[in-house]
């Protein structure tokens, strides 16, 4: 306004625009800690602990923790949303388990991060691509092998973590 580069009709326009882009973000957020909630009420947490608890040991369901929060989040493209789906799961299960939490946080946010990373449709990946001005597909395609590389990595230490609860 003060270059005068833009009208005020101009400026709320683009900004309404804007933050109308925002709203399928919002929205996916919204549901997503909706699922969590849920989660909370039904004890789904409890419930996954009483039926893996007999048949997954940590070295096996740590690292499961993390695969499985990167792929909810590879799928909605969302790692805020997937910590409201997992952390609801994780860390009642462990504790009905009698394992220490914070492996189990780190698993369902390492998880989320690394599925939201590698995700087409993340908000991170689209803007990284824009911002870098290359194709998206391209730049999801370059970034895959060294993301790949450290999710193996971390499924790798989580499973040794796991090993010594």
């Amino acid at each position: 306004l003060a270059q005068r580069a833009f009208s005020v009709d101009e400026l709320t326009r683009t900004a309404l625009q804007g933050a109308g882009e925002l709203v399928p973000m919002a929205v996916i957020l919204l549901l997503a800690l909706a699922l969590g909630d849920v989660a909370v009420e039904l004890g789904t947490g409890e419930y996954v602990a009483r039926v893996t608890s007999g048949l997954m040991p940590p070295v096996v369901f740590l690292p499961l923790i993390f695969l499985v929060s990167a792929a909810i989040a590879f799928s909605i493209g969302s790692s805020w949303g997937t910590f409201a789906i997992m952390l609801p799961i994780a860390v009642p299960a462990a504790a009905s388990m009698g394992l220490p939490l914070s492996p189990f946080v780190a698993a369902s946010l390492s998880g989320g991060i690394f599925g939201d990373h590698c995700s087409p449709i993340s908000d991170t990946t689209i803007i990284s691509s824009m911002a870098a001005a290359t194709d998206h597909i391209d730049h999801v395609r370059t970034q895959l092998p060294y993301a790949l590389l450290a999710g193996t990595a971390a499924t790798l230490a989580f499973a040794v973590l796991g090993a010594t609860l």
